[in-house]
């Protein structure tokens, strides 16, 4: 089993609304989970969020704090619901009419990783499927909602900056546009989940930087944004997604030669957006 369901890295003096999380990006293979796989020890790494971690943390050094997964994705889920459970994999369920997410096999408990690659022979029991949901599904999620509590009463919102990235290959398969492919994707379930203020200002961030930005395609946010985004109750939540080729190479799962120079962009822009969750701001603005 994973030795955490998380890691909390809190900023020194927290001074923004602002909360950074990278749900993907865990890395923590055991032994017992390895030895129950089909595949080995570098293919079951392909649906990882790898060093997106990395690539965000200077977030404290903003004054935001920094909430990243401990478990990897392919043992569970953190932007999935509790109730996407895929029949096809744990044994006793029954519901019908399930998501295309969970039909494709990635539900809370993943079936498949990348390209549809079978992680088990055969299925796990309910027993187990929940042992891992209140272990580390639970326990990050009291915790993220806690820190947008804390954030909504200290400065009179919340704003959740849900941080993911996105295979090369995805986004050429799924993006046909003359502007073409995206490095960065912003998600705000099309206006529902953030203020579309915050967003535009979000998005300019990233394009004065350089990248080419999209908005809500193909990834309009997932269980993250659409759980903790209300906007009318000043809760804000944007789902970033980074093409993993502008610096990964994807094949061996390694930093390419350009992740020194995406980290220094994406610090900078870390920093502009925890502006935007300072209290200073938001009352010189009202």
């Amino acid at each position: 089993m994973p030795k955490a369901s998380y890691h909390l890295i809190h900023p020194t003096n927290r001074t923004t609304s602002v909360i950074f999380a990278s749900p993907h990006s865990g890395r923590d293979y055991s032994w017992e989970f390895l030895r129950k796989t089909l595949l080995d020890a570098h293919t079951i790494r392909s649906s990882e969020d790898a060093f997106v971690d990395r690539l965000f943390d200077s977030a404290p050094s903003h004054g935001s704090v920094f909430l990243k997964a401990g478990a990897p994705r392919a043992f569970l889920d953190l932007n999935r619901g509790v109730d996407e459970l895929d029949p096809a994999l744990i044994e006793g369920v029954t519901q019908k009419g399930t998501s295309a997410r969970i039909a494709s096999g990635l539900g809370i408990i993943p079936r498949v990783v990348a390209n549809g690659r079978a992680i088990y022979h055969g299925k796990l029991s309910m027993d187990e499927a929940r042992r891992r949901i209140d272990i580390y599904w639970r326990p990050y999620h009291a915790t993220l909602r806690r820190l947008m509590t804390e954030n909504h009463q200290r400065f009179g919102q919340s704003i959740l900056v849900d941080c993911h990235s996105m295979p090369r290959e995805a986004v050429a398969q799924l993006m046909h546009t003359s502007a073409g492919r995206p490095d960065i994707v912003i998600g705000d379930r099309f206006g529902a989940a953030a203020s579309g203020e915050l967003v535009d200002q979000v998005e300019s961030f990233f394009a004065e930087a350089g990248f080419n930005v999209s908005r809500n395609a193909p990834f309009a946010g997932a269980y993250m944004v659409r759980q903790y985004g209300r906007p009318s109750k000043a809760h804000h939540a944007i789902q970033i997604e980074i093409d993993r080729s502008i610096y990964m190479d994807e094949a061996n799962i390694v930093p390419n030669d350009n992740f020194g120079a995406v980290k220094a962009a994406l610090k900078i822009i870390t920093g502009k957006i925890a502006d935007l969750g300072r209290s200073e701001q938001r009352m010189a603005a009202e």
